[in-house]
């Protein structure tokens, strides 16, 4: 009996001095486990990308880039209501409905133009998601933890530009397991999903996929730097954005 009550107190003791040094330990930390960062990491205080509608506005060419995106990040290919996409395209009316010009050159109401996340600067997504799982980085960029996700769908209907996925079912089962990219996660039945402007990328120093993919069509950048290509492209050619009447400011800027 005595020497199970030592016991007990003893281990008591060494429990209790583990809960004192515990939080020092946080503290020092940054309440994080160390991280180290990759040296050749690109960073921006907010993310942007420019669309050149003039170079990229065929559905093909838009299909590749797809292709490209959703290969890398494994995106199920499923058709009809339960479609799951990162990158996609549509037409002017769809894409701009608040901008419709009778007089608009038929060239370009008749393009087609690649859609996407515009990771806004006010994003109305972070607002609704009750568990965090979707929030905003410190670069601007609009990002999920897919083990938050409850599937509630209140960013989906959050968000007004249609950027947001939920898989109905289970992805894998949608994918060619052979091609799979093993350096990045897929997902599971009933979260949503969307574009990540390739976060996994920005973190050793590679552009995002479909900018690389696009050849000069697609410029990306820190929105919040003078001197940065994005900003060059913005001062010297004329861009709209999607639905700017939601406040939402987006990150996407495409040039007409």
């Amino acid at each position: 009996m005595k020497n199970n009550r030592r016991t007990f107190i003893k281990l008591a003791g060494i429990a209790a001095a583990g809960l004192a040094v515990a939080p020092k330990a946080m503290a020092s930390s940054g309440g994080h486990s160390p991280v180290k960062v990759n040296p050749e990491a690109v960073h921006a205080k907010q993310w942007a990308m420019v669309i050149d509608t003039t170079k990229v506005h065929t559905e093909e060419a838009i299909a590749e880039l797809s292709k490209v995106c959703h290969a890398i990040h494994n995106v199920p290919s499923i058709e009809g209501k339960r479609e799951v996409k990162w990158l996609w395209s549509d037409e002017y009316g769809h894409t701009f409905p608040e901008q419709e010009n009778p007089h608009l050159a038929e060239e370009v109401h008749h393009r087609t133009y690649m859609l996407l996340c515009n990771h806004c600067e006010n994003p109305p997504c972070v607002r609704v998601c009750p568990t965090k799982a979707t929030y905003k980085r410190p670069d601007g960029i609009v990002a999920m933890d897919y083990h938050r996700c409850i599937g509630c769908r209140y960013c989906m209907a959050g968000c007004p530009y249609g950027s947001r996925s939920f898989n109905w079912g289970e992805p894998r089962k949608n994918l060619d397991l052979s091609k799979l990219n093993p350096e990045f996660p897929t997902r599971m039945r009933g979260v949503v999903e969307k574009c990540n402007f390739c976060v996994e990328r920005l973190a050793v120093g590679k552009m995002p996929a479909c900018v690389e993919a696009s050849k000069g069509a697609i410029v990306f950048g820190d929105l919040y730097d003078p001197d940065s290509e994005v900003r060059k492209v913005l001062r010297e050619k004329f861009t709209i954005r999607r639905k700017p009447s939601a406040g939402t400011e987006p990150c996407v800027y495409y040039v007409i």
